[in-house]
């Protein structure tokens, strides 16, 4: 989760979990504070495509 950044500005992630299994995050979003920008974790993944290349 350290070398997270935010794909826009490089500011650091605030972490929210809504599904975990051990210390593995299933679901949930990381948040940039600065941009104000959500992205989701899906399946474990981080998504972290910048605003304009989501569908």
């Amino acid at each position: 989760m350290e070398i997270l950044a935010c794909p826009v500005c490089k500011g650091k992630l605030k972490l929210t979990v809504d599904k975990e299994k051990g210390q593995e995050v299933i679901s949930g979003s990381l948040h940039c504070p600065r941009c104000r920008v959500k992205y989701p974790i899906t399946d474990s993944i981080p998504h972290l495509l910048p605003p304009e290349l989501h569908r």
